[in-house]
């Protein structure tokens, strides 16, 4: 019987997203497994891992907020605009006091403009950036908009800044710390960075990678319910004849004014994801759990 759910894991330095994939799909012993909110080699924390029908929640789990916990280099700009990269460009650091370096920071907080690093995933043309990077190639990226909610200064420690960030979705630390270096006018770059939430999923509850694969028979404790991606969507309970009609992709009464809903079957299980049409519930995502 397949799996499906999701796995909170903390990832370890070194490995790219795809790596841990490939590590878990090894350990369920099933292909049908994916990540949600990639996460560069160099950093760690809270990755996501959909098992089975669970993958197709992926992109609710990660359009929550997300919080990282980044060390910052100020002085050094870096190809890469992290400590992987090589060295661009080495300046003096001001004598920035705690209250300046927040009033700098305070610009990047709310909905801004960010061009993505040249090393990235986004695609342009068809390629990803990273490899025209790898290649030496520079391009035009066209900023894009992101929200930064909340950024909190941990602690200064010249040249390092340690800070907390809560943001939206399509943020790159990376530019945040590249752009904060240049308002600076000192350069700078993330030496170290630790995701310690996405959504629903925390750090506090992320198992690492390594102790599953050691003890594979916590992976039953470790599992998450599908429905955790979507636990606060409001919940609609289907009696046996409307779930039945969900299921089938069939429209049924609708009975709360929300833009949204996850739909329940009599035994407790998600069935679907409604979304408002009229007076109707239209399944937009229907979950066979026995496939």
């Amino acid at each position: 019987m397949p799996i499906h759910g999701f796995l909170n894991i903390d990832k370890p330095t070194g490995l790219t997203s795809h790596d841990v994939v490939a590590r878990v799909r090894r350990l369920v012993g099933q292909r049908r497994v994916g990540h949600g909110g990639t996460l560069d080699p160099p950093a760690t924390g809270v990755l996501p891992i959909g098992l089975g029908e669970a993958t197709r929640l992926l992109p609710y789990l990660v359009e929550g907020r997300k919080t990282y916990q980044a060390v910052v280099r100020l002085g050094v700009t870096t190809t890469t605009d992290d400590a992987t990269g090589e060295p661009l460009a080495t300046r003096p650091v001001p004598p920035l006091t705690e209250d300046e370096l927040r009033q700098a920071l305070a610009q990047f907080e709310g909905l801004i403009e960010q061009v993505p690093p040249m090393y990235s995933a986004v695609r342009i043309d068809g390629r990803r950036l990273y490899e025209l990077a790898r290649r030496g190639e520079e391009v035009a990226r066209a900023p894009r908009t992101v929200e930064i909610e909340r950024i909190e200064l941990l602690s200064w420690q010249p040249p390092l800044l340690t800070l907390v960030i809560t943001c939206g979705k399509g943020t790159y630390i990376r530019a945040l710390a590249r752009d904060l270096g240049a308002a600076l006018g000192c350069g700078a770059h993330v030496q170290a960075l630790r995701r310690t939430q996405v959504g629903a999923l925390t750090l506090e509850t992320a198992v690492p990678l390594a102790a599953l694969e050691a003890e594979p028979r916590q992976l039953a404790q470790a599992l998450l319910p599908p429905d955790v991606a979507v636990a606060d969507w409001p919940r609609v309970d289907l009696d046996a004849s409307a779930a039945q009609r969900v299921a089938n992709g069939l429209p049924v009464p609708r009975t709360l004014a929300v833009p949204r809903a996850r739909a329940h079957g009599p035994d407790g299980r998600l069935l679907a994801l409604l979304a408002p049409r009229g007076e109707h519930w239209q399944p937009m995502r229907v979950f066979r759990w026995s496939t």
